[in-house]
C-alpha cells in the first residue's frame, strides 16, 4: 500500500447528447442510444466493474436555447430519478448521485424521492444538490425569474435542514407487519415534523420509512462563496472545476478549513475535481485524439454553453484580446472565475477560453499513454490538491470503458482503489480507508 487514503473516482453523466464536452456525441465511436435503458444499465455496470465508486446524472431542465439543441450541446432529454432506478437495478456496489434543485422542488417531494431511492438501491443514493442558475429554467417551471443567488442558497439551507427532520422522524419507528396482532406500523417513536422557516414550512407525519443510510451523501457542486459555505455546512462529496494543481490546492485547503470551521472532522468532506482523460497507445496518438475531438466543437455552441453556465454572452465582448477584458462584475460569479484563472493562467484570449470552457470548462485534460494519465492523477491526489476525480468523457462510453481497462490497473496496483465491498452504502463506501500496515 503506497497510500493512507483511497483516491476516490465518480463518473459524471447526462441523459443528453454530451456529458461535458459539448462535441462528444460527434465523435465517429461515440453511442448516442440516450433514450435505451438498457444503454444507461450497461453503462452503470462498465463503471462498477472497473471500480468506480459512484456516478452521477448532472441534469437540465431545458434547451437554453436551440442552438444547443441543435447542435447537441449539454442538455438533458430524461428525467434522471427513474434513470437512476434503472441504473441501481442493475447494479449492486456503485453509488448513485441524482441531481435535483432546490429552487423548484418541494422539500417533501424531495425528501420522498430520495428516500425511496436509497431504500430501492440498497443504500447507494446521493444527491446533487443545486439551486439552478438561470432564467430560462425558472420561466419553464412557472416563475419569472431566478430569485438572487443568496436567497436561492438561504432557501437550499432551509430546505436540507427540513429534508433531515423528515429523514430523522421516525426515531427508530418501523415497518413490522404483524398480521396476528394486526400491526403494520411501529408509531411508538414516530414524531410528526413543525418546520417554519423563511422560504419553506411543512408540518404532519413523514410517510417513507428509513433508508438504510438514514439519508443520502450530500453532494455539492458550486464555487460561488455561497456556494463553498453551503458544501462546508452540508456536502460529504464536492464536485469542483480547477484549473491546475496550483487551483486545486487552494480550493482543498480553503474547503477542508470552511468545514472544520463548522465542526465537522476534514474527511467527511470528500473533495473531487474534474478531468477528462484521453489515452492513447502513445503520447503522440493521444495527442492527436485530443486535437481532433477538440476540433469538433462549434463556436455557437461554445458561446451558448458560456452564457448558460455563467450568463455572459461573450459575443460582445473583445474576443481576440486577453481575457481579462472581461467586466470586473463578472468576476462575481463562481464558475466565471473557473474561466477567467485558467485563460489568465495560460495567455489566453477570450476567444480561445470560451472554446477551451465547451471543452472541459477550462478544466484538465489528462492526456497520454495509461502510465502517463496515472501518473498525472497521482500527482494531483498526492500534492493535495482532491481526494479524488470526476471523470467526464470525450466519447461514450468509450472513455469509461478504456479508462477502466487501462488506467484503473495501474492505480489498483499502486494501492491507490477501494476493492469495494458489497453490502456498504454508498458513505461507508466513501469513508473506508486503507487497512494500516
Amino acid at each position: 500500500m503506497t497510500s493512507d487514503r483511497y483516491m476516490r473516482f465518480v463518473a459524471m453523466l447526462m441523459t443528453g447528447p454530451t456529458q461535458h464536452h459539448t462535441a462528444a456525441w460527434r465523435h465517429p465511436e461515440s453511442v448516442n442510444a440516450q433514450l435505451d435503458p438498457q444503454w444507461w444499465q450497461e453503462i452503470a455496470r462498465t463503471l462498477e466493474r472497473g471500480s468506480f465508486d459512484g456516478l452521477f446524472l448532472a441534469d437540465t431542465l431545458t434547451f437554453g436555447n436551440t442552438a444547443i439543441a441543435d447542435k447537441g450541446g449539454q442538455i438533458a432529454l430524461l428525467d434522471p430519478l427513474p434513470l437512476i432506478a434503472l441504473m441501481a437495478q442493475a447494479t449492486s456496489r456503485i453509488g448513485l448521485g441524482v441531481t435535483v434543485s432546490t429552487t423548484f422542488v418541494p422539500p417533501y417531494g424531495i425528501a420522498r424521492s430520495l428516500s425511496t431511492l436509497d431504500i430501492i438501491s440498497g443504500g447507494r443514493l446521493a444527491w446533487n444538490v443545486v439551486t439552478s442558475w438561470n432564467d430560462v429554467e425558472a420561466k419553464v417551471m412557472s416563475q419569472e425569474s431566478l430569485p438572487p443567488r443568496e436567497a436561492r442558497y438561504q432557501r437550499a439551507h432551509e430546505i436540507l435542514e427540513l429534508c433531515m427532520e423528515f429523514w430523522s422522524s421516525w426515531n427508530g419507528a418501523r415497518v413490522v407487519a404483524d398480521k396476528e396482532a394486526g400491526h403494520f406500523i411501529d408509531t411508538s417513536a414516530l414524531s410528526p415534523v413543525a418546520f417554519e422557516g423563511e422560504y419553506v414550512s411543512a408540518s404532519g407525519y413523514y410517510s417513507t420509512p428509513p433508508s438504510p443510510q438514514g439519508h443520502p451523501v450530500i453532494m455539492q457542486a458550486g464555487s460561488s462563496a455561497a456556494g463553498r459555505d453551503f458544501a462546508a455546512r452540508w456536502a460529504e462529496l464536492v464536485f469542483t472545476l480547477q484549473h491546475d494543481l496550483e487551483d486545486m490546492q487552494a480550493f482543498y485547503a480553503e474547503m477542508k478549513e470552511r468545514v472544520a470551521a463548522y465542526g465537522r472532522a476534514p474527511e467527511e468532506l470528500s473533495i473531487l475535481t474534474s478531468v477528462d482523460p484521453i489515452i492513447g497507445e502513445t503520447t503522440e496518438i493521444a495527442r492527436e485524439k485530443q486535437a481532433y475531438i477538440n476540433s469538433l466543437v462549434e463556436w455557437d455552441v461554445a458561446v451558448a454553453t458560456v452564457k448558460n453556465h455563467l450568463g455572459v454572452d461573450v459575443s460582445d465582448l473583445p474576443l481576440d484580446e486577453p481575457a481579462d477584458a472581461l467586466p470586473d462584475e463578472a468576476l462575481s460569479i463562481g464558475a466565471l472565475d473557473v474561466l477567467v484563472k485558467g485563460a489568465r493562467r495560460e495567455k489566453l484570449t477570450l476567444r480561445e477560453a470560451v472554446f477551451r470552457y465547451a471543452t472541459s470548462d477550462l478544466t484538465p485534460q489528462v492526456v497520454g499513454t495509461p502510465e502517463e494519465v496515472a501518473d498525472q492523477l497521482e500527482e494531483y491526489f498526492r500534492g493535495d490538491g482532491c481526494d479524488g476525480f470526476i471523470v467526464t468523457p470525450t466519447q461514450m462510453p468509450g472513455t469509461f470503458e478504456a479508462f477502466t481497462r487501462s488506467v484503473m490497473p495501474i492505480l489498483q496496483r499502486r494501492g491507490f482503489i477501494d476493492p469495494g465491498v458489497n453490502g456498504r452504502t454508498f458513505r461507508q463506501h466513501l469513508r473506508a480507508a486503507p487497512a494500516a500496515h
